[in-house]
């Protein structure tokens, strides 16, 4: 049975939001090494060499909330992955950013095994959730989504209540104490930015409220299981620019509660909202570090490339 801790028992405060603007990238010193020549690594990958992601120190510091190392991932015979490499940090921010068809979804729906789904689909490579194995032969599949929250491109509340739809994992659970199911919702709906403007119809369709009000309450829905990570698959891009805004608000928010990886297409978004940037291209990931140094002094060519708009 499922019931409220001191996160739950709290309601999130709100951070002052603090935008930062995508500024050119400035010209970084280059350095060649590895087996792709720094500025050469799209040259690389056209030919199938192998190369190595270029990792920013500071992320050995951060604690990982989710390891991924050397992944691999097929659809039949064509793959869509190759050997990815890269540590999530636990309570931040971090965004996936690149080209359209460069894998970060699909990156992301490994995270939750969303892609068993599909047919054809097969795996190499590790990758564990708070040093469990995610792919092991014996994890219950189930399980595992519980403890990884997801939000997807377009909203998709259920067609039932707000309440109902927000406490909908805990009914799952067999929860039925009516107390811990309102105070679940009550915390979740603020904890989401919505408390205020749905707490006096709880009971209402879902499927009345605005776009934007919907994806905040499937926001709501994900925290309510008390997540370990939450994943945002371009949770932004079938919103209006004010909608848009409150989730990024959202996200600041949440910040520090939880540990977030996030899809987005859009770099003033990236560059806004997430701690860490990884920067992926045809199923590779290019570079990885700190947003601030992406967007600012990326160490790749290719990188400073994309953020700056010159391709892609």
């Amino acid at each position: 049975m499922k019931s409220t801790n001191s996160e739950m028992e709290k309601e999130i405060t709100p951070q002052p939001r603090q935008k930062r603007e995508a500024p050119p990238a400035r010209e970084a010193e280059r350095a060649s090494g590895g087996t792709a020549p720094i500025g050469g690594v799209f040259e690389a990958i056209s030919k199938g060499e192998k190369f190595d992601t270029e990792t920013h120190e500071e992320l050995g510091r951060e604690d990982a909330v989710v390891g991924i190392a050397d992944f691999n991932l097929h659809y039949g015979d064509s793959q869509a992955l190759f050997d990815v490499t890269m540590n999530v940090p636990r309570g931040k921010v971090t965004a996936l950013i690149g080209p359209s068809g460069c894998g970060k979804s699909t990156l992301l729906r490994s995270v939750n095994r969303m892609n068993d789904l599909i047919d054809g689909v097969t795996t190499a490579g590790a990758m564990t959730l708070n040093g469990d194995s995610i792919y092991g032969r014996t994890v219950d599949v189930i399980e595992l989504r519980k403890r990884i929250g997801m939000v997807f491109q377009k909203p998709n509340p259920f067609p039932m209540s707000i309440y109902e739809n927000v406490v909908y994992s805990l009914r799952i659970d067999g929860v039925r104490d009516k107390n811990v199911l309102d105070e679940v919702c009550e915390e979740s709906l603020k904890g989401a930015g919505l408390w205020e403007e749905v707490k006096d119809r709880l009971s209402s369709n879902a499927l009345r409220m605005s776009g934007g009000q919907q994806q905040r309450l499937c926001i709501a829905r994900a925290i309510a299981a008390e997540p370990e990570v939450l994943l945002l698959d371009e949770p932004c891009s079938a919103l209006d620019p004010i909608a848009t805004g409150k989730i990024e608000d959202l996200i600041d928010q949440l910040r520090g509660h939880y540990s977030i990886l996030m899809v987005t297409h859009n770099m003033q978004q990236a560059s806004r909202t997430s701690d860490y940037t990884a920067f992926m291209y045809l199923g590779r990931l290019v570079e990885y570090g700190a947003t601030e140094e992406i967007f600012m002094q990326p160490r790749l060519r290719e990188t400073e490339d994309y953020v700056t708009g010159r391709f892609g």
